[in-house]
């Protein structure tokens, strides 16, 4: 399927577009404060002698906040613009904290992050965002039954207009989306949040074209992001703004980018862990199972969630994501450390 037909669907299936209103406290402002540290812990040991990541606290700038949505725990769903001092692109960028962050247990933890991605044009909104789809009600629900990490969720706009797709990346006489995604957005969460300096703390999740982002992003940053979670994806890049700049286009393929990596030798220090999602209904399974079968070898790990009656869009995927894929990277990233 092309991606221009990829993205009408994915407008009208890929998440309610009719995003918060009438919201409890919408644009009142938010903050994410967490609870007071007196200064921040030291690097730990696990019960096994083996060093955990080390925790950064938030260094500024502070962003501001407005409430965007919140949901039926309290917690809030908070929206700023960003002005992404690397990329030079300026954008609304929205962030949830789940209970478990404002816990004084953890006031000396950082969080793993996870960046989450929509479909379609991915712009004015990130439609993870809204509360129809349950993202954060469900990360939130199966981080008390053991089943996810409690992430800081992380929504971006996915791309800088309604016209064109990036494919995440910094295509040659365009807006930087690649730097943006990579660096800019990382820099602010780690400017507001309590987070790993560790990879282990970094995660991606998006479906369709922001499938395709999280997954290019994490093979040719794997000393950045540890896993992602891909549903839906391409595994192309096949914006037509690529035109005249091939050798570009290619260092953002992720099949490049995935064979590359995967013929290196295997070490924990660049393991990266792919979480593939896709319906059962949808075109591109076998795609998906081509992909898999051919790139999962050395640091390059994978695991396949086929969406039984599952089609392309969000409800399925987050149904897979409670099905296994959020359990499946939970278990390869760094969980919150509480005080001892």
């Amino acid at each position: 399927m092309t991606r221009p037909a990829k993205a009408l669907i994915a407008a009208v299936a890929l998440g309610s577009l009719a995003l918060l209103t009438g919201c409890s406290g919408e644009g009142a402002p938010v903050s994410f404060d967490g609870p007071s540290a007196s200064a921040p812990a030291p690097r730990a040991t696990d019960a096994k002698g083996k060093a955990l990541p080390k925790t950064l606290m938030p260094a500024g700038p502070k962003a501001e906040f407005t409430t965007a949505n919140t949901l039926p725990d309290g917690t809030k769903i908070g929206v700023t613009t960003l002005h992404g001092a690397k990329s030079g692109f300026t954008g609304k960028v929205w962030v949830w904290a789940p209970p478990q962050y404002f816990d004084p247990k953890y006031a000396n933890s950082g969080f793993p992050v996870l960046i989450a991605l929509p479909g379609g044009n991915g712009y004015p909104n990130n439609y993870w965002m809204g509360t129809d789809l349950k993202l954060q009600s469900s990360i939130s629900e199966w981080s008390k039954e053991g089943k996810s990490l409690p992430f800081v969720v992380v929504m971006p706009v996915l791309n800088p207009d309604k016209e064109h797709y990036y494919d995440g990346s910094d295509i040659p006489g365009q807006p930087k989306m690649g730097t943006w995604m990579t660096e800019d957005v990382p820099d602010f969460v780690r400017a507001n949040f309590r987070t790993f300096a560790s990879r282990d703390g970094w995660a991606f999740m998006g479906s369709s074209s922001g499938g395709f982002v999280g997954l290019k992003s994490v093979l040719k940053h794997p000393d950045k992001f540890k896993a992602v979670i891909a549903s839906g994806p391409d595994t192309v890049p096949d914006s037509p703004l690529w035109a005249g700049h091939e050798k570009e286009r290619q260092a953002d393929n992720p099949e490049r980018l995935a064979g590359l990596l995967g013929g290196q030798p295997d070490s924990k220090d660049r393991e990266v862990y792919l979480a593939f999602q896709i319906g059962s209904r949808e075109s591109g399974v076998a795609n998906v199972k081509s992909f898999i079968k051919k790139y999962t070898k050395g640091p390059v790990k994978s695991r396949l969630q086929v969406i039984q009656d599952g089609e392309h869009n969000a409800k399925t995927y987050v149904k897979g994501m409670g099905d296994g894929s959020i359990q499946w990277i939970s278990e390869h990233m760094q969980a919150p450390i509480p005080a001892s």
